[in-house]
Protein backbone atom coordinates (compact mmCIF):
# COMPACT_ATOMS: atom_id res chain seq x y z
CA UNK A 1 0.00 0.00 0.00
CA UNK A 2 1.71 3.69 -0.93
CA UNK A 3 2.55 6.08 1.72
CA UNK A 4 2.42 9.66 0.87
CA UNK A 5 4.90 11.64 2.52
CA UNK A 6 4.83 15.04 3.31
CA UNK A 7 7.76 17.28 4.16
CA UNK A 8 7.17 20.53 6.42
CA UNK A 9 9.29 22.90 7.95
CA UNK A 10 13.01 21.78 9.57
CA UNK A 11 12.10 17.75 10.49
CA UNK A 12 8.56 17.75 10.40
CA UNK A 13 6.86 14.99 7.97
CA UNK A 14 3.61 13.94 7.41
CA UNK A 15 2.73 9.84 6.41
CA UNK A 16 -0.76 9.31 5.00
CA UNK A 17 -2.54 5.46 4.02
CA UNK A 18 -5.94 4.79 3.16
CA UNK A 19 -7.22 7.92 4.80
CA UNK A 20 -5.45 7.70 7.52
CA UNK A 21 -2.47 9.85 8.54
CA UNK A 22 0.65 10.39 11.82
CA UNK A 23 2.54 13.79 12.06
CA UNK A 24 6.60 13.11 13.30
CA UNK A 25 8.46 16.29 14.96
CA UNK A 26 6.53 19.16 14.46
CA UNK A 27 8.37 21.40 16.79
CA UNK A 28 8.86 25.12 17.10
CA UNK A 29 10.36 25.35 13.83
CA UNK A 30 7.51 23.92 11.54
CA UNK A 31 5.33 26.92 11.28
CA UNK A 32 2.44 25.12 9.09
CA UNK A 33 -0.70 24.34 11.29
CA UNK A 34 -1.93 21.40 8.73
CA UNK A 35 0.97 19.55 9.53
CA UNK A 36 -0.37 18.08 12.82
CA UNK A 37 -4.32 19.18 11.96
CA UNK A 38 -6.15 16.06 11.75
CA UNK A 39 -3.51 12.83 12.21
CA UNK A 40 -4.35 10.80 14.56
CA UNK A 41 -1.45 10.64 16.66
CA UNK A 42 2.55 12.08 16.79
CA UNK A 43 5.17 10.89 17.47
CA UNK A 44 8.00 13.20 18.70
CA UNK A 45 11.96 11.54 18.80
CA UNK A 46 13.15 13.96 21.72
CA UNK A 47 13.09 16.98 23.40
CA UNK A 48 14.64 19.81 21.58
CA UNK A 49 12.69 22.92 20.40
CA UNK A 50 12.96 21.98 17.16
CA UNK A 51 11.29 18.90 17.27
CA UNK A 52 9.14 19.36 20.16
CA UNK A 53 6.86 22.57 21.29
CA UNK A 54 4.49 21.32 24.30
CA UNK A 55 2.26 23.74 23.91
CA UNK A 56 1.33 22.98 20.05
CA UNK A 57 0.47 19.36 20.92
CA UNK A 58 -1.97 20.31 24.20
CA UNK A 59 -3.47 22.60 22.01
CA UNK A 60 -4.02 19.40 19.02
CA UNK A 61 -4.60 17.12 21.97
CA UNK A 62 -7.60 19.19 23.19
CA UNK A 63 -8.76 20.03 19.65
CA UNK A 64 -9.13 16.40 18.55
CA UNK A 65 -10.09 13.67 20.87
CA UNK A 66 -8.35 10.89 19.14
CA UNK A 67 -4.55 12.50 19.68
CA UNK A 68 -2.64 10.51 20.66
CA UNK A 69 1.69 11.36 21.17
CA UNK A 70 4.01 8.83 20.94
CA UNK A 71 7.47 9.50 22.58
CA UNK A 72 10.66 8.85 24.73
CA UNK A 73 10.37 8.71 28.38
CA UNK A 74 12.20 12.78 28.70
CA UNK A 75 9.74 14.09 25.94
CA UNK A 76 6.67 12.91 28.25
CA UNK A 77 7.93 13.77 31.17
CA UNK A 78 6.77 18.08 29.81
CA UNK A 79 3.40 16.47 28.51
CA UNK A 80 1.59 15.55 32.10
CA UNK A 81 -1.68 16.53 32.31
CA UNK A 82 -2.47 14.39 28.95
CA UNK A 83 -3.02 10.77 31.31
CA UNK A 84 -2.80 7.73 28.72
CA UNK A 85 -3.08 10.30 25.85
CA UNK A 86 0.66 10.60 26.06
CA UNK A 87 2.56 6.91 25.65
CA UNK A 88 5.83 6.13 26.03
CA UNK A 89 7.96 4.60 24.22
CA UNK A 90 11.40 2.54 24.22
CA UNK A 91 14.13 0.83 21.69
CA UNK A 92 12.70 -2.31 20.54
CA UNK A 93 8.87 -1.70 20.68
CA UNK A 94 6.60 -2.40 17.88
CA UNK A 95 3.08 -0.36 17.90
CA UNK A 96 -0.17 -0.34 15.56
CA UNK A 97 -0.57 3.42 15.20
CA UNK A 98 -2.98 5.41 13.01
CA UNK A 99 -2.91 2.24 10.46
CA UNK A 100 0.75 1.89 10.46
CA UNK A 101 3.37 -0.52 12.02
CA UNK A 102 5.92 1.60 13.90
CA UNK A 103 8.93 0.09 15.76
CA UNK A 104 10.84 2.17 17.69
CA UNK A 105 14.86 2.35 17.17
CA UNK A 106 17.64 4.38 19.46
CA UNK A 107 17.83 5.44 23.09
CA UNK A 108 19.61 8.72 22.42
CA UNK A 109 20.66 11.83 20.93
CA UNK A 110 24.00 11.87 18.75
CA UNK A 111 26.79 13.99 20.55
CA UNK A 112 26.47 16.97 20.41
CA UNK A 113 28.15 18.78 23.41
CA UNK A 114 31.30 18.14 26.05
CA UNK A 115 29.65 18.92 28.93
CA UNK A 116 25.87 17.91 28.50
CA UNK A 117 24.75 14.23 28.49
CA UNK A 118 22.92 13.65 25.55
CA UNK A 119 19.00 13.04 25.95
CA UNK A 120 16.45 10.61 25.13
CA UNK A 121 15.77 10.27 21.23
CA UNK A 122 14.03 7.41 19.85
CA UNK A 123 14.23 7.09 15.94
CA UNK A 124 10.53 5.55 14.24
CA UNK A 125 10.63 2.95 11.03
CA UNK A 126 7.37 3.43 9.68
CA UNK A 127 5.77 0.22 7.90
CA UNK A 128 9.19 -1.04 7.88
CA UNK A 129 9.61 1.52 4.84
CA UNK A 130 10.84 4.96 6.18
CA UNK A 131 12.81 5.37 9.13
CA UNK A 132 13.28 9.19 11.36
CA UNK A 133 16.16 9.07 13.39
CA UNK A 134 15.36 12.31 15.05
CA UNK A 135 19.16 13.47 16.01
CA UNK A 136 20.84 10.37 15.86
CA UNK A 137 22.50 8.43 12.94
CA UNK A 138 20.84 4.93 13.89
CA UNK A 139 21.37 2.21 11.17
CA UNK A 140 18.90 0.36 10.25
CA UNK A 141 17.74 -1.65 6.98
CA UNK A 142 15.15 0.56 5.32
CA UNK A 143 14.40 1.33 1.82
CA UNK A 144 14.02 5.33 3.08
CA UNK A 145 15.86 7.14 4.93
CA UNK A 146 15.35 10.43 6.47
CA UNK A 147 18.16 11.98 6.62
CA UNK A 148 19.61 15.06 9.14
CA UNK A 149 20.48 17.62 6.09
CA UNK A 150 22.54 19.97 8.89
CA UNK A 151 23.03 20.22 12.45
CA UNK A 152 25.06 21.53 14.99
CA UNK A 153 26.43 18.01 15.74
CA UNK A 154 26.93 16.65 12.43
CA UNK A 155 29.44 17.43 9.55
CA UNK A 156 28.86 16.63 6.04
CA UNK A 157 31.35 13.74 6.40
CA UNK A 158 29.03 12.70 8.61
CA UNK A 159 25.44 12.72 6.50
CA UNK A 160 27.80 11.31 3.54
CA UNK A 161 28.93 8.43 5.67
CA UNK A 162 25.31 7.92 6.91
CA UNK A 163 24.44 7.62 3.87
CA UNK A 164 26.57 5.17 1.84
CA UNK A 165 26.55 2.95 5.40
CA UNK A 166 22.39 3.01 5.28
CA UNK A 167 22.13 2.59 1.39
CA UNK A 168 18.63 3.70 0.65
CA UNK A 169 17.29 3.37 -2.22
CA UNK A 170 15.62 6.73 -1.40
CA UNK A 171 16.75 9.42 0.93
CA UNK A 172 15.09 12.72 1.79
CA UNK A 173 16.91 15.57 3.86
CA UNK A 174 15.20 16.82 6.80
CA UNK A 175 16.72 19.01 9.58
CA UNK A 176 17.25 21.63 7.69
CA UNK A 177 15.61 24.97 9.03
CA UNK A 178 18.97 26.57 10.32
CA UNK A 179 20.80 27.11 7.14
CA UNK A 180 20.57 29.87 4.52
CA UNK A 181 19.82 30.06 0.63
CA UNK A 182 23.71 29.29 0.35
CA UNK A 183 23.71 26.44 3.19
CA UNK A 184 20.91 25.14 0.87
CA UNK A 185 22.50 25.18 -2.60
CA UNK A 186 25.38 23.56 -0.75
CA UNK A 187 23.18 20.40 1.11
CA UNK A 188 21.60 19.73 -2.19
CA UNK A 189 24.86 19.79 -4.18
CA UNK A 190 26.67 16.97 -1.34
CA UNK A 191 22.48 15.20 -1.98
CA UNK A 192 23.01 15.26 -5.73
CA UNK A 193 26.04 14.04 -5.79
CA UNK A 194 25.58 11.42 -3.15
CA UNK A 195 22.42 9.99 -5.44
CA UNK A 196 24.35 10.02 -8.15
CA UNK A 197 27.43 7.74 -6.24
CA UNK A 198 24.81 5.16 -4.75
CA UNK A 199 22.35 5.40 -7.70
CA UNK A 200 19.51 6.37 -5.78
CA UNK A 201 16.85 9.10 -5.05
CA UNK A 202 18.02 11.35 -2.75
CA UNK A 203 17.21 14.76 -2.76
CA UNK A 204 16.03 17.94 -0.06
CA UNK A 205 11.98 18.25 -0.52
CA UNK A 206 10.49 21.86 -0.10
CA UNK A 207 8.47 22.38 3.03
CA UNK A 208 4.78 21.41 1.48
CA UNK A 209 6.35 19.27 -1.39
CA UNK A 210 4.87 15.12 -0.66
CA UNK A 211 6.09 12.03 -2.42
CA UNK A 212 4.50 8.20 -2.61
CA UNK A 213 6.78 5.45 -1.24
Amino acid sequence: MTIKLTKYGHACVRLEKNGRSLAIDPGAMTPEADAVTGAEAVLVTHEHFDHFEPGRLRAAAAGDPRLVVYTCPGVARHLTGLGDRVRVVREGDVLPIAGFEVTVVGEKHHFSHPDVPPVDNVGFVVDGEVLHPGDALTVVDVPTLLVPGQAPWMTVPDMIAYLRTMAPRRAYAIHDGLINEWGVKVLEGVLAGEAERLGADIRRLRPGESVEL
